[in-house]
């Protein structure tokens, strides 16, 4: 069966976005720059650069980059919420870098949209445990990626079909923003460190469900 994981970057006092975080305005309380600077690295791996921001030559090779190519290549469904889809919306290519169906949490009724490049969002209407059986049934066997944002993650998390976390650890301080880790009951399941890779500008922690 196909492995649901969270793959997303951190900052180091926990947060997943910083405070202001407002598509178009990366100005607004400097948050364009405190992104930049948790997740540079990932704009820096040649895979991501070739594969999804199109760019042909330069990027780091080694086992960051191979982490990324492997992560990307597993994803065979992506679960995301409307404030995440609603930032990206305006902010994405044409052909958006997911590539694969995703499936956005909302009230909003709207029929799927389907982008360039094999990307199709579909809008569930019915909690997150539908979501995650339309991604199961489109995923082909591949893992389903829970992309965010926070609340979503927690979601799944207090749902306990979580079974990997993939975190990159940026040496950057937020000081307030949407908190990675909040609104979690005490009986949320248990993760062990499986792998820790030291990159030059985040560490990358792999959790797996005990």
């Amino acid at each position: 069966m196909s492995k649901v994981f969270v793959n997303i970057g951190l900052s180091l006092d926990g947060y997943l976005a910083p405070e202001g975080m407002t598509m178009g305005k990366p100005e607004y309380k400097n948050w364009g720059a405190k992104w930049g600077a948790m997740m540079g690295w990932l704009l820096n791996q040649q895979y991501f650069r070739q594969n999804l921001l199109k760019i042909e030559s330069g990027g780091e090779t080694g086992p960051v980059n191979d982490l990324v190519r492997s992560t990307v290549e597993r994803i065979g469904a992506n679960i995301m919420g409307k404030r995440m889809f609603d930032q990206g919306e305006v902010a994405w290519p044409e052909d958006a870098p997911f590539h694969t169906p995703v499936y956005v949490l909302t009230h909003e009724k709207r029929d799927p949209w389907v982008r360039p490049g094999g990307t199709t969002f579909y809008f569930v209407n019915d909690g997150p445990e539908r979501a995650l059986e339309l991604a199961r049934n489109s995923a082909g066997g591949r893992d389903i990626r829970i992309a965010g944002g926070a609340d979503v993650i927690q979601q799944y998390l207090g749902l306990g079909v979580v079974d990997e976390l993939e975190i990159a650890l940026a040496p950057v301080l937020f000081g307030g923003g949407r908190r990675l880790f909040e609104n979690l009951q005490e009986s949320v399941q248990q993760f062990r460190i499986d792998r820790v890779l030291d990159g030059s500008a985040a560490t990358h922690l792999r959790y797996v469900r005990q």
